[in-house]
């Protein structure tokens, strides 16, 4: 039977991809290290496959990354990673994770909701390894483990945050690709928003339709849609599209306006020249689902089924870097209170 199971404690996850067989974009390290649950002592080996950007994106794939090293540097796992290229085939997304199992790194980590149908078909074809879904409950089976968040709890403090900082009543929202689970965030924000203010302006726009996935890769795009946004009167401007949102970045730092990040502290992770436009960022920990999953796996004591991280386990928060919303502490805390005690229902569709 599928369990579902409730994460509530700060653990560090990681992402990682794979590309086709000898691909530049294959990277693979190992560690002196062993790992108490693998058998015969030997250390647990760890295959990442990450969304579309990969490492270095800067948000989602890096947040991931951050829990795989976090792995290697405290269960001394050896690990493969590789990213997936925009507009591949169902089928190179199967085969790299295919190739990870037959290269020995029989624990895989994929990232992101694009992979659910290359882990459900792949999973049953290996029963005897073991997957973490990340962002998808789409497949499931006694050997995934759905590692999933209340994305819209943390989008509605950005809201509130952004209604709150704006001085000319309207704000905006990019999202990279218009799914449902990017349409969460958007549900999120714009209720937090107005809940707050509601005369507030938001302005929404996607940068792709699925199956076109490259809005999460497409920085240029990011740019020209924030432009649009500040120049129709916007001056805060909430991202959820992943390497796209170095662009909004971008756009907002020109006019001296306000952003805010996405996944992970992107007033750390940022360009540096941008960073101080990133007033806060909702972060998504999805470094403690994936390193959760491999100390599971270690110990031999995978838990199939949900893993859901949400306000209340601290699986989504918002940063404070820069003390930009320090002056907002208190707001925020009774919001947040609210949404954990059930006070306020948060949307998950727009």
């Amino acid at each position: 039977m599928i369990r579902i199971v409730k994460v509530a404690t700060a653990l560090t996850a990681a992402s990682l991809a794979l590309a086709a067989c000898g691909s530049p974009n294959d990277t693979e390290s190992g560690s002196s290290g062993t790992s108490s649950g693998a058998s015969g002592g030997s250390a647990v080996k760890v295959g990442m496959a990450y969304d579309v950007g990969g490492r270095g994106d800067q948000s989602f794939n890096d947040s991931a990354a951050k829990g795989l090293d976090e792995a290697k540097a405290q269960l001394g796992a050896q690990t493969k990673e590789s990213v997936a290229t925009a507009g591949e085939a169902e089928s190179a997304r199967e085969e790299r994770l295919q190739q990870l199992v037959e290269a020995g790194y029989t624990n895989v980590v994929a990232v992101g909701f694009a992979y659910a149908p290359a882990v459900k078909k792949v999973a049953a074809d290996n029963p005897e390894a073991k997957f973490a879904l990340v962002d998808s409950t789409d497949a499931k089976a006694a050997n995934i483990q759905n590692i999933v968040f209340s994305e819209q709890e943390g989008s509605y403090l950005a809201g509130v945050v952004a209604a709150k900082k704006s001085k000319t009543g309207n704000i905006g929202f990019v999202g990279g690709v218009q799914t449902d689970l990017i349409k969460k965030f958007e549900a999120g924000y714009v209720a937090g928003a107005k809940a707050t203010n509601p005369n507030i302006k938001v302005q929404v726009k996607y940068l792709t339709q699925p199956p076109n996935f490259s809005g999460f890769a497409d920085p240029a795009a990011g740019k020209t849609a924030a432009e649009g946004m500040l120049s129709a009167g916007a001056d805060v401007v909430y991202h959820a599209a992943g390497g796209s949102g170095s662009g909004v970045f971008t756009a907002v730092k020109a006019k001296n306006a306000m952003a805010i990040g996405v996944d992970s502290d992107q007033a750390k992770t940022a360009q540096a020249d941008v960073r101080d436009a990133v007033i806060t960022s909702v972060v998504k920990r999805v470094d403690v689902g994936v390193l959760e999953f491999i100390k599971q796996v270690k110990d031999g004591n995978l838990k199939s089924g949900e893993a859901v991280f949400d306000l209340k386990s601290n699986g989504v928060e918002l940063a404070t870097t820069g003390g930009k919303i320090d002056d907002l502490k208190a707001e925020l805390d009774k919001v947040k209170a609210d949404i954990v005690s059930g006070k306020i229902v948060v949307p998950t569709k727009p």
